[in-house]
């Protein structure tokens, strides 16, 4: 999948294009919607399936204190997932105050004018964009009639009766409902971070651990889970996850981190991005007395997350 960054770079694109528009934080089961709308009208009219977003998340930009403080799948992560979906090009328009001050109208020109053969638009039909969210699908649509594109514009998905968003999927993760997470988002939920040097303390007690840094995206409640783990080379691992603040060997400091240790895994991770899927929460996180007891504990979860079957 290839991946541009600006409207001007849309003139290297040859052939007829067909564009799915959103920001897709998540791409949860409506997003996918919204692409495969374009997916499709690309293999039935021929020509590319591309993915038109924004990034940063427009609202860290026009209202950063209301803004989600993690996101469902950062840029890296909402990449590898666009792909399996069969997005043939990602346009990242990168979103700043200064194209923020850009009007609807001027978007679609500009875009329309740096595009070979525009064949199709998708989109929900609630989407908003523009200087003031001025423009929507009525915008849209009139757009389309008057330059020949298809403009195909999306109801919500519903699931037991509420409509699937961004934030019911998030509060599902924090509440640790990760099944009802997974229906909503067509996938098991997943997060994909960098793995970064830590103190080393968890080879000290036996337990080697890779320290995850999140690409801050919305991680479950605390406590210790079994998870899996996708490393770059395709392998898949399973490890005893420990997500908090590590109150027995950090002394009060807080620091929220992911830790993960791979069972029967030996080799050096640092650098690598790795994803981990959370399959059972195992246990509260608890301050030991000592060392010892923090060992023999870790020695039971781990042998815990070893033995469990998915139902």
């Amino acid at each position: 999948m290839e991946t541009i960054h600006s409207l001007e770079e849309l003139r290297s694109v040859n052939g007829p294009l067909h564009l799915a528009l959103g920001v897709f934080d998540g791409v949860h089961i409506g997003h996918q919607a919204v692409i495969g709308a374009a997916v499709d009208a690309a293999k039935s009219g021929g020509g590319i399936a591309g993915v038109l977003t924004f990034d940063p998340h427009p609202i860290r930009v026009l209202a950063p204190q209301v803004a989600p403080q993690r996101i469902l799948a950062s840029l890296t992560h909402k990449k590898e997932l666009l792909s399996d979906l069969g997005v043939d090009l990602l346009v990242v328009i990168p979103f700043t105050p200064e194209f923020a001050e850009l009007d609807a109208q001027s978007f679609l020109d500009d875009m329309n004018d740096a595009c070979e053969d525009l064949r199709t638009l998708a989109m929900g039909e609630d989407w908003k964009f523009g200087n003031r969210r001025s423009g929507d699908v009525n915008l849209l649509r009139s757009f389309g009639q008057q330059n020949g594109i298809d403009v195909r514009a999306l109801g919500a998905i519903m699931l037991d009766g509420e409509r699937v968003s961004s934030t019911r999927i998030r509060q599902a993760i924090r509440d640790g409902n990760l099944t009802a997470a997974a229906a909503m988002l067509g996938r098991e939920y997943t997060v994909l971070g960098t793995v970064v040097e830590g103190r080393k303390l968890g080879r000290q007690l036996g337990f080697p651990t890779a320290n995850l840094r999140a690409h801050n995206e919305q991680l479950p409640s605390d406590g210790v889970w079994a998870v899996d783990v996708a490393l770059k080379d395709g392998s898949i691992h399973r490890g005893a996850g420990n997500l908090g603040m590590r109150p027995t060997v950090e002394n009060g400091e807080e620091r929220r981190m992911l830790e993960v240790h791979l069972l029967g895994y030996s080799g050096d991770l640092y650098g690598q991005d790795m994803e981990v899927r959370f399959l059972q929460r195992v246990r509260d996180e608890k301050k030991f007395d000592s060392l010892d007891e923090l060992k023999a504990q870790i020695d039971r979860d781990v042998e815990f997350c070893r033995s469990f079957e998915e139902s």
